[in-house]
């Protein structure tokens, strides 16, 4: 029989830590609702009468499969758990599921702290043993355990002990800080069940200080631990914590994890990973990371000649696991170093089909060459790429044909006396022979400036006639601009990533020495392709 191991997310607190995030109530909702879908144990939703937002979250937190658990300390020395105001408080959240933070490195007792070690003792476990009286589940997030055990081990075992005793559900093993090597928090970890407290009481809580959070959860799993935290995409303070995208496909698709635990995860579940991450990073307003493991756009990406040939043969030449099993897909980036393996596996996964020694091959490529030379780049545009080869093909539609275009910018002071700018674009397009004409500004509905790029990115998809409802729910996520060097002369390469509501995310190009030319390049291609996907 495979071992039940508990996925705990601690996305809504920790994840909030993470320097510039700040979650409002209605963001915490859609997260608790992703978190739930993709099949987490425990959804931690923050601090209960830390802040404004976590107390609202808690009184309109959604029903969830996951057990929705609130967060906050042990009681203070010199009054009674049942008398301890900021305790009451998570307890009056309501959840079935506490989860309490208590000192377990007798330097932080007593620097931090200021109290003594038997006092702290004391502090957890009847903090415990009243959240257990009152019918709830208890956890003890033992804070710098794993710095404390190697200072006084004695000590970090005592505390652990008092929860234990006081009928604690889990005791999470922390490395607060972040610093304790994969190793250590194995051989730690035996220590602690060596001692007296079980492997399936025993919960583990990593920090990326070192890049080893994923490697100290495994560690403590393979030790015996049975509860692991962590967060989506790794947030967290400092360096983030253990990332979940990570270790949940880890734990799911390779050995001997796979065959040795369950989760509360499915395979099916599985498969929206890499959605869910993606959207995370669309409501943090974030730029998702490329290079990101199994749900990064580059993590099945194939730019040389070599590996592309042989994934044409056979994907698991270079790839650990098959992409679509976490929902992400495999890309051959296109670029000046590519061949004709890459070209038409990527073509065949654009689903154009074009047999070895084609002539359009050649053709392609050298315009490929040529249009890098000039300084625009395939290899981060798949979706640039995809309609330059279906052009040369001849398999492109004219959906709509752009006759002009004017984007005018006005700096003015406004009714407060203060100098703002204001961009307004024009654009006409012709469809079926008729001429539209749309205009937009670049101001958002706070009355901010977006820019230049915005105001045309709005008139251009404001009325696309017949094809207007293709494209309303595409939307620009990213804007990069590089000054590159193309041919003798200095140009601007644009470079666009945009999304739909289908979870699908693309880039495209465009490259001028004018940077309105160059980005009106890209959002044309941006829609050409969203267009394409429907014709």
């Amino acid at each position: 029989m495979k071992h039940r191991l508990s996925i705990y997310d601690t996305t809504l607190r920790d994840g909030q830590q993470t320097q510039g995030v700040s979650f409002s109530t209605a963001e915490k909702q859609r997260i608790a609702e992703m978190l739930d879908s993709l099949g987490v144990d425990y959804i931690e939703g923050g601090w209960p009468g830390a802040n404004p937002t976590d107390s609202a979250f808690f009184d309109a937190a959604p029903r969830t499969r996951a057990k929705m658990t609130a967060f906050g300390m042990t009681k203070r020395a010199g009054r009674s758990a049942a008398n301890d105001d900021v305790l009451a408080a998570v307890m009056n959240a309501g959840t079935g599921t506490v989860c309490l933070v208590g000192k377990a490195h007798d330097f932080h007792v007593e620097r931090a702290l200021g109290i003594t070690l038997a006092e702290n003792t004391q502090n957890v476990g009847e903090s415990i043993a009243h959240l257990v009286a009152s019918g709830r589940e208890a956890l003890l997030d033992a804070e710098h355990f794993f710095d404390g055990y190697k200072a006084n081990p004695a000590y970090a075992l005592e505390v652990c002990r008092a929860a234990y005793e006081a009928g604690a559900r889990w005791i999470v093993l922390c490395d607060t800080n972040g610093g304790t090597l994969p190793t250590e928090i194995g051989r730690i970890t035996s220590e602690v069940i060596a001692a007296g407290i079980p492997g399936e009481r025993l919960g583990i809580h990593t920090h990326n200080d070192t890049e080893n959070a994923i490697a100290g959860s495994l560690a403590a799993i393979d030790a015996g631990a049975r509860q692991v935290q962590g967060t989506l995409n790794g947030l967290g303070e400092r360096c983030g914590n253990a990332n979940l995208t990570t270790l949940i496909p880890t734990l799911l698709l390779k050995e001997p994890y796979a065959s040795t635990y369950e989760t509360g995860v499915t395979l099916d579940a599985l498969r929206g990973l890499s959605r869910i991450s993606r959207k995370l990073d669309d409501i943090l307003n974030r730029v998702p990371m490329r290079q990101a493991a199994y749900v990064g756009a580059s993590a099945f990406a194939h730019k040389a000649g070599l590996h592309a040939s042989a994934i044409l043969k056979d994907p698991s030449t270079y790839e650990h696991i098959e992409p679509a099993l976490v929902g992400n897909a495999r890309i051959i980036p296109m670029s000046n170093q590519a061949g004709q393996s890459n070209l038409r596996q990527r073509l065949l996964e654009a689903g154009i089909e074009v047999a070895p020694g084609d002539p359009a091959l050649a053709l392609i490529l050298d315009q490929i060459k040529e249009r890098e030379a000039e300084g625009y780049t395939y290899d981060s545009a798949q979706a640039s790429f995809e309609l330059l080869a279906r052009r040369a093909l001849g398999q492109l539609p004219d959906f709509f044909e752009v006759k002009r275009y004017k984007v005018t910018v006005e700096r003015r002071k406004n009714k407060y006396d203060k100098m703002v700018s204001l961009s307004e674009a024009v654009v006409v397009v012709k469809i079926d022979g008729e001429k539209k004409l749309s205009v937009s500004e670049s101001m958002d509905a706070l009355g901010c400036d977006r820019g230049p790029v915005n105001a045309l990115s709005k008139a251009l998809a404001k009325d696309l006639g017949r094809y207007q409802s293709a494209i309303d729910d595409m939307r620009l996520v990213d804007f990069k601009v590089r000054i590159t060097q193309g041919g003798t002369e200095a140009v601007t390469r644009v470079i666009i990533d945009s999304e739909d509501d289908q979870g699908r995310r693309w880039s495209t190009v465009g490259v001028s020495p004018n940077i309105v030319d160059a980005s009106f390049d890209a959002l044309l291609d941006a829609i050409n392709w969203k267009l394409l996907q429907g014709a």
